[in-house]
């Protein structure tokens, strides 16, 4: 932040939210004599989101780990261009017009954060509204179920694989804490197998449902 303020005279950062890092970075801000240039907000109700993320042009986002990042949904959805680590499920959840992705590094955060003050400069990035009626759009409950329903009939559709195809998929991920998770789950199964067989448990029916009359 201090970089960026000393090279940008016009920036200045709201920083909303609570936790341990507060009071260092009251202790840079002060420092540094940029308590005009960042304002520390604190801990924010759900309902004064919207209202703060509209005071600004660009919503930069820090994660080190993330499945999937509500908060830049919601900025994007106030018409903020968005700068995002690369982490996790982040990649997949704006279009690519609507994000800068960054590696989790403060160089490369750097970077990406000049990047979008540069396009905001010159006028290259996306219309608020457009941004607002795109995001609305894209995560409407009528287009994540249908996203939802075709990756479950792609699921179906996957022949299965083999105890040490799954590990050697999950090794690539180099998320090794789960490979413990998914051999311990194995074994589970496998005792239970061999407590109460398969062949001994009662399968459930399938009954096909019938059409309702229509009755006036």
């Amino acid at each position: 932040m201090a970089d960026i303020c000393v090279k940008y005279c016009m920036v200045h950062f709201l920083i909303g939210g609570d936790g341990p890092k507060r009071g260092l970075l009251e202790e840079v801000r002060t420092t540094l004599n940029l308590e005009d240039r960042i304002e520390l907000l604190g801990s924010l109700e759900h309902s004064q989101v919207r209202d703060v993320l509209t005071q600004g042009h660009i919503f930069l986002n820090t994660s080190l780990t993330e499945a999937y990042c509500m908060a830049i949904v919601e900025a994007a959805s106030c018409g903020l261009q968005v700068v995002s680590t690369r982490v996790g499920g982040i990649p997949e959840v704006l279009p690519p017009d609507l994000i800068y992705l960054t590696e989790p590094t403060v160089p490369s955060l750097m970077e990406g954060l000049e990047r979008a003050l540069d396009d905001l400069r010159h006028g290259k990035i996306v219309d608020p509204f457009v941004c607002h009626t795109r995001v609305s759009s894209l995560y409407s409950w009528q287009n994540v179920t249908h996203r939802t329903e075709k990756v479950y009939t792609s699921v179906t559709k996957e022949s299965s694989k083999s105890l040490g195809q799954q590990l050697r998929s999950y090794m690539r991920s180099n998320v090794l804490p789960f490979l413990l998770v998914v051999s311990l789950m194995y074994l589970i199964l496998q005792v239970l197998e061999w407590l109460v067989p398969r062949e001994d448990i009662d399968i459930a029916r399938t009954y096909r449902k019938k059409p309702r009359k229509l009755q006036i």
